[in-house]
């Protein structure tokens, strides 16, 4: 059978959404809030958030009106870090790329038209102190992303591709014609830049993971935008597609997918 086959079941699919819609949001939400993002009927919303609640799936504020996501959430999301087979390899391929080049390095992997970052190691310079681990970024605007989907052909992406591309700057690309040129750029020298597109003020350079065909996971260097000299752009991208690819090959060698 297969998953088109399945139809979903309502309650399951409006628990999975209220944890997402919880995930997404940087502040905790009241049930009213929730129904108007939503669109749930209140009584089911409010069983289903009691429910959550004494599974610890979400927890609520001192006055017990407004719900984040709770601790039983990051028990499953550790459990899904652990489980993976590839990454602790690339774990220590972030470390060994922070200590050559000094920028902060990131593994992530494309979730449909997103990408999931599954580690980081911060530049030891660095004064960020958020990390990204578990974050969801547009695929489009992320050099990690761009990397991923140079992997797949026009179809695909059309057909995987929202209608308007999102924007998180003012110099994320928004229009897919451009995507797609860039997308073809870094099929031809394998690694992909982008400056300023996902976060103001920083470049990033990525490569993708090849053990897995399409490339599902991609590693990436991060570091000021103003040091974004074509000098210092060849000398990262140069490293990592040096350690990434070695990364790739002990993975096939060892037979992980």
């Amino acid at each position: 059978m297969s998953s088109a086959d399945v139809t979903p079941v309502k309650s399951a699919e409006r628990t999975v959404h209220i944890l997402e819609t919880l995930a997404a949001s940087p502040v905790k939400l009241t049930l009213a809030q929730l129904q108007e993002r939503m669109g749930y009927p209140r009584s089911s919303l409010h069983a289903l958030i009691r429910t959550l609640r004494e599974l610890k799936w979400i927890e609520a504020d001192e006055s017990g009106s407004a719900f984040g996501i709770g601790p039983q959430a990051l028990v499953a999301g550790t459990s899904y870090l652990e489980r993976d087979p590839a990454l602790d390899l690339g774990t220590q391929t972030l470390e060994d790329l922070r200590a050559e080049i000094g920028c902060t390095a990131h593994y992530a992997r494309r979730d449909d038209a997103d990408v999931l970052y599954l580690a980081s190691r911060e530049a030891r310079t660095s004064t960020r102190m958020v990390s990204r681990v578990g974050r969801k970024l547009p695929a489009s605007v992320t050099a990690l992303g761009q990397v991923l989907l140079a992997q797949l052909t026009p179809a695909e992406l059309d057909k995987l591709l929202p209608a308007e591309l999102p924007a998180l700057t003012p110099a994320s690309i928004t229009s897919k014609p451009e995507l797609y040129a860039e997308l073809e750029a870094i099929r031809s020298r394998g690694w992909s830049l982008e400056k300023e597109q996902g976060t103001p003020g920083i470049a990033c350079i990525a490569v993708a993971v090849e053990y897995r065909i399409p490339a599902t996971d991609a590693v990436s260097c991060s570091f000021s935008a103003e040091k974004a000299t074509d000098a210092e752009v060849e000398r990262i991208a140069s490293a990592l597609v040096r350690h990434v690819s070695g990364l790739g090959t002990t993975l096939r060698r060892r037979g992980i997918r």
